[in-house]
């Protein structure tokens, strides 16, 4: 038996109003000065400017760094770094979704460790823990606040980098899903099923565990159930609630098992078009899944039974069926486009993406080997959308096809 080590921050602060509470709690590890690490959205909208004031009541100061972008860059996190020493601040706070929280991990990183973002880029590149870092979550999805992961992309060669480091892990991470409230439809569903792809991917996950099989097994039927309504309805509290402790449950899985080629090739497409990371991950979701069954039919049905699908009777192959057409109709609910082609995608660029996706390190946990023309034939299939009629049933033939071989 190989022995595992579970990685999350030591301090979880949860629930509806809890930010007051982690503002306190913040207060009494002694810090001076925060850089809170956010975008421009945030910082127009007052909720930068809210945090400042929370943290001068408890004698706190602070400076904003806006300047993340929705795919944060290797300069986004030089120019959060600079401004960081210029102040003189002792930690940082993030504020935002993923973006925000990886910009924060490389700032925090290199101002402990040296260097550029880019000397870090694989597993435990790191030599010191980073500046103390607190992330303030504001979507249901990335589960980057309470992660050892960082996603950067590196401009000049157009991929994202994945950094996976134990020194990236937060110290406290907030989710206080009344900063969820009124987000944008779009955003709310192409984070919620960031988070579904978490889970799923940690459950086939070859470095799976009884832990992480819990963590995402629950997050599976919380996203299933809630997700709908927090995308209809941004207004409604209890699904907001939900939606984070479901993303915060699929972070406990893959921050520990990892991920697989979904992650992998979905990092390409952001890095080489700037498209939306968890649509991406909705679009291939399936298709890689789809490749997995030979491996994971069983534990795909496992994932059906967690969407509320009746599977009782099902031999693996038709629950892994229901499994892939549940995803989609998942997908198809809250508005997610259905192929990569509207997202702008050229079948001229898929081999050098899918060449890129095989050294990601997301990729190196995923349940079956892929090789270049096997992740060039999903990134194709995902090209393409399926009928509405039969999107379930393609897949279930898919995954019949892939048992029988």
């Amino acid at each position: 038996m190989m022995s595992t080590t579970f990685f999350m921050p030591a301090v979880n602060v949860m629930g509806a109003g809890c930010l007051q509470e982690a503002v306190q709690t913040i207060r009494g590890h002694g810090f001076r000065k925060a850089l809170i690490v956010t975008d421009h959205v945030l910082s127009k909208l007052g909720v930068a400017a809210r945090i400042q004031s929370l943290l001068a009541a408890q004698s706190i100061q602070s400076v904003v760094f806006d300047g993340t972008q929705p795919n944060p860059t290797v300069g986004n996190v030089r120019a959060g770094l600079a401004q960081l020493k210029q102040h003189q601040c002792d930690f940082v706070i993030s504020l935002g979704g993923g973006s925000p929280h990886d910009c924060a991990k490389g700032i925090a990183l290199c101002a402990t460790n040296g260097g550029e973002i880019a000397d870090y880029e694989g597993v435990d590149r790191s030599a010191k823990p980073q500046l103390p870092l607190v992330a303030i979550n504001t979507t249901a999805g990335t589960a980057s606040e309470m992660t050892r992961f960082c996603i950067i992309t590196d401009e000049v060669r157009h991929i994202k980098m994945a950094i996976v480091d134990r020194n990236v892990t937060p110290i406290m991470s907030v989710n206080d899903p009344e900063l969820m409230l009124a987000k944008p439809k779009g955003l709310t569903a192409a984070t919620g099923m960031d988070a579904l792809t978490h889970a799923v991917e940690a459950y086939v996950s070859t470095a799976a565990t009884p832990i992480t099989d819990a963590c995402a097994l629950k997050a599976v039927e919380l996203i299933s159930r809630n997700l709908r309504t927090a995308v209809a309805h941004g207004d409604n509290l209890p699904a907001r609630e939900q939606m984070a402790y479901a993303q915060f449950l699929a972070g406990m899985a893959f921050n520990n098992a990892s991920l697989g080629y979904v992650h992998a090739m979905a990092h390409q497409l952001g890095g080489f078009y700037d498209l939306p990371h968890g649509v991406c991950n909705a679009l291939l979701l399936p298709h890689v899944e789809a490749f997995n069954v030979q491996t994971s039919a069983a534990r795909l049905t496992d994932v059906a039974r967690a969407m509320g699908v009746v599977v009782e009777g099902m031999d693996a192959a038709t629950g892994a069926q229901a499994c892939l057409a549940a995803i989609r109709r998942l997908s198809v609910d809250i508005g997610i486009p259905a192929s990569l082609s509207e997202l702008g995608v050229k079948e001229k660029d898929i081999p050098l993406l899918a060449t890129n996706a095989l050294q990601d390190a997301c990729g190196l946990t995923n349940p079956r080997k892929a090789s270049q023309a096997d992740i060039e034939g999903i990134f194709r299939g995902a090209m393409t959308a399926p009928t509405p009629a039969d999107a379930g049933q393609s897949y279930g033939k898919a995954a019949l096809e892939t048992v029988a071989a």
